[in-house]
C-alpha cells in the first residue's frame, strides 16, 4: 500500500473511534482480517494498528486482539496527565503531606534568616553541592538507610527524578539496553524515551523474594548486550515489594558478571522500616543509589541526592552542570538543616504511620478485592477481575469524581494487565474512604456486566 492510501485508512478508523461509531471496548478485526478487507499486506495492517495505538485510540492485548480504547481517559496517566479538576479526588498522583508542615517551612526560613552567610546562598554552589552538605547527606544515608559512603561519593540534585536523569545522561548512551521490571516507575519510562534508551522488560519473580526474576535477567543478558539494570528493591512502585537480602545478593552477582550499571531508585525506601541493606552495599562499585526528600518531606521541596562509585562522580557532576548547574542554595540549606536537627527522621516516622493507616483503610473498604502492596506504602495495586477493562473502570471513576491510574503507564512490555494503581496519599482520610467506596462500586458494577 502506498503512503497515500495508508494514511486515509488510519484516518477513517480514527474518525469512527472518535465519533463513537466504534465505541470503547470494540474488538477490531484481526490483522489478517483487516488486510483481507482492504486488500493490503499483513505488515501494512500491523502498521495501521500501530498508528492507532500511537494515537491512543486502540490497545493491543496479546492473545486477545486489538480493542478500541476508552478515549475519555488520557493515555498518559500517572506521568503525563494534567492536574485533576477541582472537586476530583486524586488517587492518581501521590503528594503526601502532614498537618503542620507549612509551619516547618516558616521556622526553617526564620532560622536561615538568623544564620550566618546568607549571601553564600545566593551565589553559585559547586555542581555537586558544598562538601559540608554532601557530608550531611552521607550521614543521613548511613544512619537512616544503612548505606555507608564517603561524602565525595554524594552529589546533590533537584529531586530523585533529576538524580535518575543525570545518572542516565552520565553513564548511558542512546540505544543502550536497560533491564527493567515489567511494571515499573513511569518517570523512568519517560526519561528512557527522552534519552532514546531501550527498555527490556523482565517479569517479576514468583518465589517470594520480591523483585524481577533473576533467571529471566540472566537469560536476557545472555542474548542481548544489556548495559544497565533499573530497580526499586525497597518499596517498589507500583507493586510495593521489598526485595530480600538473598535477591539483592543475586542481582549484585549478575551486575558483576555482566559489567552492568545498577540504578537503585530509593524514592520510597523511607517507608519500609527494617528493610535489608541497599543494593549499593552488595555491589558498591557498580551501583548508583538515587533518592530524595520529596516524598518524606514535601513534593515542592526538590531536593535529592545520588551516591555513586567514586570514579563515576565526575561524570554525574558534568551532567548536573549541563542540566541545572547546581541545586538552589536556599533549598539545600533548608533540607540539610532538617536532616541535621532530626526533622526528616521524625516526619519519615510520622509518614510511615500515616501510610499504614491509609493502607488499613484501603484493605477495609476494598475487602474481597485482590489488593497488592506494602502495609506501609502510599499506593496499592488492584488487579481487576477477568473481563473487566481498566480503561473503562478508570473512565467511570473519573466521571464519578475519582482519578486513578491504569497499568499502561507502568507497563514496559506489550502485555498490559488490566489493573489500576491507587495513590493513597493525596487526600484526607475521609476523602480516601469515599474515593475507595467509589472504586469498590465501579469495579463491582463492571464485574456484573
Amino acid at each position: 500500500m502506498t503512503s497515500a492510501l495508508y494514511q486515509p485508512l488510519v484516518d477513517a478508523l480514527a474518525a469512527q473511534i472518535r465519533t463513537g461509531r466504534l465505541p470503547p471496548g470494540t474488538r477490531l478485526p484481526t490483522h489478517r482480517q483487516l488486510a483481507r478487507q482492504h486488500g493490503i499486506a499483513l505488515t501494512t495492517a500491523t502498521r495501521v494498528y500501530a498508528e492507532l495505538q500511537a494515537l491512543g485510540l486502540a490497545s493491543g492485548e496479546v492473545g486477545r486482539g486489538t480493542f478500541v480504547r476508552e478515549t475519555a481517559v488520557p493515555p498518559g496517566l500517572a506521568i503525563d496527565q494534567q492536574a485533576v479538576a477541582v472537586g476530583v479526588m486524586d488517587l492518581n498522583f501521590n503528594y503526601p503531606a502532614l498537618p503542620g508542615q507549612a509551619r516547618l517551612l516558616a521556622s526553617g526560613l526564620r532560622r536561615l534568616a538568623a544564620g550566618g552567610d546568607l549571601e553564600a546562598l545566593l551565589r553559585y554552589a559547586p555542581h555537586s553541592g558544598r562538601l559540608h552538605e554532601r557530608a550531611c547527606v552521607a550521614q543521613h544515608l548511613a544512619s537512616a538507610r544503612g548505606l555507608a559512603v564517603d561524602p565525595a561519593q554524594v552529589l546533590i540534585v533537584d529531586g530523585a527524578q533529576h538524580g535518575l536523569a543525570v545518572t542516565c545522561m552520565a553513564l548511558l548512551q542512546p540505544g543502550d539496553v536497560v533491564a527493567v521490571d515489567a511494571l515499573t516507575y513511569p518517570g523512568f519510562k519517560a526519561l528512557a524515551g527522552m534519552l532514546h534508551l531501550t527498555l527490556a522488560p523482565v517479569p517479576a519473580a514468583t518465589d517470594g523474594t520480591g523483585g524481577m526474576d533473576l533467571d529471566a535477567l540472566r537469560r536476557l543478558c545472555a542474548r542481548r548486550r544489556v548495559k544497565a539494570v533499573y530497580t526499586m528493591p525497597t518499596l517498589h512502585n507500583p507493586l510495593g515489594w521489598v526485595s530480600s537480602a538473598q535477591w539483592r545478593q543475586g542481582l549484585a552477582a549478575i551486575v558483576r558478571q555482566h559489567g552492568l550499571v545498577a540504578i537503585e531508585d530509593a524514592a520510597y525506601a523511607f517507608l519500609a522500616k527494617d528493610a535489608p541493606s541497599p543494593l549499593a552495599t552488595f555491589a558498591p562499585e557498580a551501583t548508583v543509589y538515587v533518592s530524595g526528600l520529596s516524598k518524606s518531606m514535601a513534593t515542592g521541596l526538590r531536593f535529592g541526592f545520588v551516591a555513586a562509585p567514586l570514579p563515576w562522580a565526575p561524570l554525574l557532576e558534568r551532567a548536573i552542570r549541563a542540566t541545572t548547574w547546581n541545586t538552589p542554595g536556599v533549598v539545600t540549606a533548608l533540607a540539610c538543616g532538617w536532616l541535621q536537627d532530626g526533622t526528616v527522621r521524625r516526619l519519615e516516622a510520622e509518614k510511615r504511620r500515616d501510610a499504614s493507616a491509609r493502607q488499613a483503610i484501603a484493605r477495609k473498604v476494598l475487602t474481597g478485592l485482590p489488593l497488592v502492596g506494602h502495609p506501609a506504602s502510599y499506593f496499592s495495586w488492584l488487579p481487576l477481575p477477568e473481563g473487566v477493562r481498566a480503561d473503562r473502570v478508570s473512565a467511570a471513576l473519573l466521571a464519578a469524581g475519582v482519578a486513578v491510574s491504569t497499568a499502561e503507564p507502568f507497563a514496559t512490555s506489550r502485555q498490559v494487565p488490566h489493573a489500576v494503581r491507587l495513590a493513597l496519599g493525596s487526600v484526607s482520610h475521609n476523602q480516601l474512604r469515599a474515593a475507595l467506596q467509589a472504586v469498590q462500586a465501579v469495579v463491582a458494577d463492571h464485574t456484573d456486566r
